[in-house]
């Protein structure tokens, strides 16, 4: 379910602020993005699997904080993130 090495390395190159970063809140709320997309398809199939789905719960918490915190310092680069990752807030 972890996202494999090269689809890690083409959703930080579409989202970095610069050749090097990876810890912006733009790149780590696509990465969490992905992660929550590929688990939510698991429990398309996969009902019953509790662990995933509390996994899945914490995961979307933790977007929800750091898009949060992206708000909250810079609103236009927000407004921008969520359109590309077509996010509803």
């Amino acid at each position: 379910m972890a996202l494999i090495a090269e689809e890690r390395k083409e959703i930080v190159a579409k989202n970095h602020r610069h050749a090097k970063d990876t810890g912006s809140p733009e790149v780590q709320v696509a990465l969490l993005t992905a992660r929550i997309a590929e688990v939510s398809d698991h429990l398309q199939t996969h009902k019953k699997d509790v662990h995933s789905r509390r996994g899945l719960l914490l995961m979307v918490g933790r977007r929800n904080r750091l898009l949060k915190y992206f708000a909250r310092t810079n609103p236009e680069g927000y407004q921008k993130l969520i359109a590309k990752l077509g996010l509803r807030k």
